[in-house]
């Protein structure tokens, strides 16, 4: 059967884009409040990768709409558009997301949309592993930055060195060629590695149990109503069968 086309996507994927909508705007504020060329670079590579994932957001939810024209022109699809494109000035155009994505949780409500995460706990563990990653990707590399940049002997002075500094120990590769030199960077470091260890074990288990699980017969997709039904209809048609084989047989015997 094709499923139904709505608004409302999954649970998890809303909460999801709700929080990045979140923590987009507040990059925006944080790139006008903080005046540090080397964190505004940091911010300006996350608000980058926000419009991409954005922008995939926008094209799965046109496609997928019940009425493109409807989510484009009624439901701030085009609010959608332009705050997914590299210009400053349409960013702030992400709050519509983010209102949209409170009105669809708000119909679905709190007692459903927990119980709904909760039976899937798969879907909602990779949405949170995402999540997860994120925050620690822009948050490692502002932190990093900050406690590294103008200590004596440090090699992670740019946003560069930060940001790929936090790519490779969350990936757990550590090729060593930029590393923190005081305790605190050190300690952040620390944290970075323990959760990049267990984003990328949880997201190997996951995928694991993605590939490897049985997958569920179509005969389990069959109506319960109907499969009962055919079952008495061929139960019938054999009695039928039985009651003439019968009635021929008690024929011969009166003919002997």
């Amino acid at each position: 059967m094709t499923k139904e086309r709505s608004e409302l996507k999954s649970v998890g994927y809303e909460i999801f884009i709700g929080i990045l909508s979140i923590l987009s705007i507040v990059n925006l504020v944080l790139r006008y409040v903080v005046q540090d060329k080397s964190i505004d670079s940091v911010l300006a590579v996350m608000n980058t990768l926000f419009s991409v994932i954005f922008l995939v957001d926008f094209l799965y939810r046109i496609f997928t709409a019940p009425a493109a024209g409807t989510y484009f022109f009624k439901h701030f699809g085009w609010a959608d558009l332009l705050a997914s494109l590299p210009f400053e000035q349409f960013k702030v155009l992400r709050v519509f997301r983010l209102i949209r994505v409170y009105r669809l949780l708000r119909e679905v409500g709190t007692r459903r949309i927990g119980l709904t995460l909760s039976k899937d706990r798969a879907g909602s563990s990779l949405y949170i592993l995402l999540l997860l990653g994120i925050f620690v990707l822009e948050f490692g590399s502002l932190l990093m930055l900050r406690v590294e940049q103008h200590a004596p002997g440090a090699n992670i002075t740019s946003a560069s060195d930060a940001l790929w500094y936090t790519v490779v120990t969350i990936s757990t590769v550590g090729y060593g060629d930029e590393y923190p030199v005081t305790d605190a960077g050190r300690f952040v470091g620390s944290v970075i590695i323990i959760i990049g260890v267990g984003i990328f074990g949880t997201f190997t288990g996951y995928l694991a149990n993605f590939f490897l699980s049985p997958k569920k017969h179509a005969a389990s997709a069959v109506d319960p109503a109907g499969t009962s039904t055919a079952t008495v209809e061929g139960l019938r048609l054999r009695l039928e069968e039985s009651e003439a084989k019968l009635a021929e047989i008690r024929k011969l015997i009166v003919e002997a």
